[in-house]
């Protein structure tokens, strides 16, 4: 295979584990023979026939499309649209003017030269009518009169329209059933004495578009097949008028546009038709065309010989099967699946094609005897001739003997539908039931399988309608779908148009974690497109990878430091950091085990983006809080068993992350683990030999949990505040006051408050309950009014003000137990929202809102004092980039030197000092 080692390279690259060296291929014996089987069995059930179908068609391909491949490649595109006109031969027995025409609509002008009938609905008004212009006479539907007169859809114009014809008379289209007329062109004019060129009619017809009549060419319609096969125009088994050959061109059949493609001859044939004034109007018409999904050239419909499975007789077993797996999403199976399978065809399996496994049907001359062989021993028995390879090049000659006198039986001309083979990929793959026939029993369904959206209509679907033919099952119990990835301007990824970067130079660029990570964390894990964009790929190394990356440096400079320090090595002791009573190690343990407790849960469930989200925050929890917030407790500043308990805690978190992270980032935390393991004796060589890690119950404590969210949102809305007054983090501040109307809430951060204090640099916290601040804090209510509004109707206006009426102690009443009731109407926290609005002095304390309810109130006036400290922090932070810029390590040893501008109540004079770390 000439581009296998470059795909092996780019899957191993991206980390995929596969089995190369056991995998299985379509084109292997073993393979081949499988779905041979397959195709015996379900013929042996009743579930195959030959039959002439009207069928998607690639002319680029040379072969029919199955139904479901046709819908996956449509595009708006102009085709030229015509009223052509049909004169009767005879009608006056019907009332009729002599030398009416039927007029009929069509989008496929190529289709003219082979038509056969004319259709309109019987239960719809059609008219006669004279063309002023021309003086002739037409019959049309009534109500599609502006197909041929658009002014009458113009209100400004209708009235000189209606100038342009006479109405005559109007009659129900049953009136035109049996007459007879003139085809546009008369190759096919012989048959005339077996009942074409008649009118018959048909439900389908419908008053939405055309003229509602209908052209009928029933080797290039489906409803024109059937119709003319109902009205007798044709009959089952006949030959069809089909003047193309194999790629789309016109044959000697219609010597005029002989060896063009049938595309191309259209403004051919509508000239001709003008020429002879049969053509009444011609303009571009812009509609949804199918295109073929592999060569990208337009489809056409043809009636085509074909091998068929019955999927039509077995639907409402696809349907209970169906019922029995479970997909993620759900809306996939629930919506677009199931109403798949409730208007599924039958299905044609053979292609025109050379490659592919050759359809083991051998048929006699007058197509009445048929042997479908099941295996190669079967066709060695029947043959005598010994079989090695199941191509068509090898067995094509091969004839078999009739069972009925009727000479020797030829296989037909064609090999399977490739989507056959994938759909027999859970046998044939195991060579089921020539060998591994326990294994596959045991195996069967299979546990979940994963694919794109796009193959609802193919794989999924396949797999579906064979398992369900063959065994009365699924093929699978459990399905992730994922959505499409497209290029960033929302089109599919094209290597014509080059519209997304390479693969490789992605993977070279950032490695092959940030870009799973991006994808898994993107919409696609939920079904839904996205649109490619290097940035996200760029964003997830800076945002996840680098800082991941710092923490675990960290903790191995800090492990390393205690080693020198004290002469111990780190010794990994998750009694000890179970034990700890430090807040944020209780905390960060409890975020680790409460995620795996989310993890298993979620996983067992198959819901993928919900786990990644909590991962990729665990790491962001880890990085940007519980470090940042415990860098002196690592380096011994706050003594030896603080140091021992906070690198405890560390090196647990960081060895839950990498086992929970693996499967998703296996090369980051591959080189972690691999580093990690040299403090745990006889730990696994791999992270990836590792079981996701069991729940620690000890350690997950929910409420701790909650209690550092709520901090963490006090911090951000104080950090608001700071920026919106232009000062730093170095500045201290007087103080931050948290008000709210739960006084748990308030005892939550009271025993939180010198980390809220260090984050925010103020000089104390304090909390408050609401009712204690009447004068800096009032409640403001926000009623919920497409809901109340619903609820009252018209007298929602009066409601209004009586909620509008509702003084502090109300509202109080209604944070306190979360309903509140005015003039006998009883009113939730879902119909009134209750918010703080701060009412003190905003030029010293400014305030805003946290989620849930509370109110943050920051004192934004700093002291001189507070100013010199914060010069002070300033010089230090100066100093230290000056000893990073320089190289220096923290044991080294400077002097330093500041000084200010004279006069100006400053600092001291300058000076020089000693500084170490």
């Amino acid at each position: 295979m000439r581009y296998q080692k470059e795909w092996e390279k780019t899957v191993k690259r991206v980390g995929r584990w596969i089995d190369f060296d056991k995998g299985y291929k379509t084109m292997n014996l073993s393979f081949m023979e499988t779905v041979w089987w397959v195709f015996k069995q379900l013929h042996d059930k009743g579930l195959v026939y030959r039959g002439f179908k009207v069928m998607p068609y690639s002319c680029a391909c040379n072969t029919v499309l199955a139904n479901f491949e046709a819908q996956q490649n449509y595009k708006d595109v102009d085709d030229p649209s015509v009223v052509c006109a049909f004169p009767l031969l005879g009608g006056a027995d019907k009332g009729l003017a002599e030398g009416t025409s039927m007029l009929a609509w069509t989008t496929t002008p190529w289709t003219l030269p082979s038509n056969l009938a004319l259709c309109v609905n019987p239960e719809k008004e059609y008219v006669e009518f004279r063309d002023e212009a021309s003086g002739k006479t037409y019959v049309m539907m009534a109500v599609r009169m502006c197909q041929l007169y658009p002014e009458l859809n113009n209100e400004k114009k209708k009235k000189e329209a209606l100038k342009k014809f006479t109405e005559l008379q109007r009659f129900p289209g049953e009136k035109l059933k049996g007459l007879q007329y003139s085809p546009p062109f008369d190759y096919f004019e012989s048959k005339r004495d077996s009942g074409t060129f008649r009118i018959v009619t048909g439900a389908f017809v419908t008053e939405d578009s055309g003229t509602g009549v209908v052209h009928c060419a029933p080797a290039f319609g489906e409803e024109d097949y059937n119709v003319c096969i109902a009205g007798g125009i044709i009959r089952k088994g006949d030959a069809l008028v089909c003047p193309l050959d194999a790629n789309g061109r016109f044959t000697s059949e219609v010597p005029e546009f002989e060896g063009v493609f049938v595309k191309d001859a259209d403004k051919d044939i509508i000239k001709m038709l003008k020429e002879r004034s049969r053509i009444l109007r011609s303009e571009p018409h812009r509609h949804s065309y199918p295109f073929c999904w592999r060569s990208d050239t337009p489809l056409i419909y043809r009636a085509v010989p074909s091998t068929f499975i019955q999927v039509e007789k077995i639907k409402d077993r696809l349907m209970a099967n169906n019922d029995k797996t479970y997909w993620v999403p759900a809306f996939v199976k629930e919506k677009r699946f199931h109403n798949w399978l409730e208007n599924a065809r039958d299905w044609a399996v053979s292609r025109n094609r050379f490659w592919g496994t050759p359809i083991p049907m051998w048929i006699s001359d007058d197509g009445e005897e048929i042997v479908v062989i099941g295996s190669i021993a079967e066709l060695e028995e029947r043959s005598g001739r010994k079989i090695t390879d199941m191509h068509r090049e090898f067995i094509d000659d091969i004839t078999l003997p009739s069972t009925m006198g009727k000479g020797t039986l030829k296989r037909v001309d064609e090999v399977f539908d490739c989507w056959f083979e994938s759909g027999s990929m859970p046998y044939a793959q195991q060579h089921y039931p020539f060998e591994n026939k326990e294994t596959f029993e045991a195996s069967f369904p299979a546990d979940f399988i994963a694919e794109g959206i796009d193959q609802t209509r193919g794989w999924f679907y396949t797999l579906m309608v064979l398992s369900t033919a063959l065994f009365d099952k699924p093929a699978f119990k459990n399905l992730i779908c994922n959505g499409l990835i497209l290029a960033s301007d929302g089109q599919k990824m094209s290597k014509s148009k080059k519209n997304y970067p390479a693969p490789e130079l992605i993977l070279d660029k950032y490695g092959a974690d940030a870009l799973r990570l991006y994808l898994i964390n993107s919409p696609v894990v939920r079904a839904d497109d996205l649109r490619f964009k290097e940035e996200g790929v760029r964003q997830n190394l800076k945002d996840i990878f680098f800082p991941w990356y710092h923490a675990y440096r960290l903790f191995v400079q800090a492990a390393r430091t205690q080693q020198l320090q004290t002469g111990e090595p780190f010794v990994p002791m998750p009694e000890l950091a179970l034990a700890s009573t430090n807040k944020m190690d209780r905390w960060i343990l409890a975020a680790a085990n409460g995620l795996v407790q989310f993890m298993r849960a979620e996983m067992e469930a198959y819901r993928l983006y919900t786990v990644v989200p909590r991962l990729v925050e665990l790491v962001e929890q880890l990085t940007n809080w519980y470090i940042r917030m415990n860098k002196d407790r690592f380096d011994g500043g706050r003594g030896g068993e603080e140091r021992k308990t906070s690198l405890a805690t560390l090196f647990e978190v960081h060895m839950m992350l990498c086992v929970m992270m693996a499967p998703l980032t296996p090369f980051f935390c591959e080189t972690v683990y691999r580093n990690l393991r040299l403090a745990v004796p006889d730990a696994p060589e791999s992270v990836h030999f590792l079981m996701i890690p069991e729940v620690k119950s000890d350690a997950v404590d929910a409420k701790m949990e909650a209690d550092v969210r709520l901090m963490q949102q006090l911090i951000e809305c104080g950090r608001t505040i700071r920026d919106r007054n232009n000062l730093g983090m170095r500045t201290p501040l007087l103080e931050v006051t948290y008000v709210h109307f739960e006084r748990e809430q308030l005892a939550s951060i009271e025993t939180l408050a010198a980390y809220v204090a260090e984050e925010l640099n103020v000089r104390s916290v304090r909390t408050k309950h609401v009712s204690e601040v009447g004068n800096l804090v009032k409640l403001k209510c926000m009623p919920n009014h497409s809901k109340l509004g619903a609820r009252f109707g018209g007298g929602y206006k009066a409601v209004q003000a009586s909620i509008r009426a509702l003084g502090q102690e109300a509202l109080a009443t209604l944070l306190q137990t979360g309903s509140v009731e005015v003039k006998g109407e009883s009113f939730s926290g879902d119909d009134l929202l209750v918010q703080m609005e701060y009412i003190g002095d905003k030029s010293m304390q400014e305030a805003q809102a946290i989620e849930g309810g509370g109110l943050v109130l920051l004192h934004t006036k700093p002291n001189e004092e507070m100013l010199f400290e914060a010069m002070a922090r300033e010089v230090c932070a100066k100093v230290q980039k000056m000893r990073k810029d320089a190289a220096l390590r923290k044991e080294d040893e400077l002097e330093i030197c500041y000084g200010c501008p004279a006069g100006g109540g400053g600092p001291p004079p300058p000076t020089k000092r000693k500084n170490k770390g």
